[in-house]
């Protein structure tokens, strides 16, 4: 019910959501003493379902490359609710931004487990670090104007990712930075 109130940026308080979910706002409070404590239960909540999203399709596809492709999709419909959930708070950050912590560290992790499988399966770059693609993420959903053009961008993000004959490779320097 929270999740539903805050994705959707509607500004309900504490009483107003427990009453939508036909409990009593003592219930609430016991649970989430803030508003803020129930924002970051529904945001940790979403981005653990985000992360177990990646497993399920590895699971699902023959193709490594098509489960991250997928996943980026979900991460897509994360950062749309986590602006609805900004939305929903105030003052907060810029939605979408950065993730730090241990969002960070679960995001960076979930993409790995991905490219590892797609490296495993020989069909992703090994040289492909997990944070870098989580910046990149970050940056394509902060700057696209729809999810029409970030999708097109989503997609040149994975064929970049794809293996290629080291040939093709011209770059000599080494942007370990």
């Amino acid at each position: 019910m929270a999740r539903a109130a805050f994705t959707s940026g509607r500004l309900l308080s504490i009483e107003a959501l427990a009453r939508e979910a036909g409990v009593g706002v003592g219930t609430v409070y016991r649970n989430y003493p803030t508003r803020e404590a129930l924002v970051e239960a529904v945001y940790s909540a979403e981005r653990a379902a985000l992360c177990a999203r990646a497993e399920q399709l590895l699971d699902e596809e023959r193709e490594p490359v098509v489960a991250l492709r997928r996943w980026m999709d979900c991460y897509g419909d994360f950062v749309a609710a986590k602006r609805g959930v900004a939305a929903s708070r105030a003052p907060s950050g810029p939605a979408g931004s950065v993730p730090t912590g241990e969002a960070k560290d679960a995001l960076v992790a979930t993409v790995a487990t991905l490219i590892e499988a797609g490296v495993r399966a020989g069909r992703l770059r090994a040289d492909v670090r997990a944070e870098d693609v989580v910046a990149t993420l970050v940056g394509i959903f902060l700057a696209a104007n729809d999810r029409g053009q970030a999708g097109r961008q989503l997609d040149l993000l994975v064929n970049g990712l794809h293996t290629c004959p080291a040939s093709a490779d011209t770059r000599k320097d080494d942007h370990d930075g």
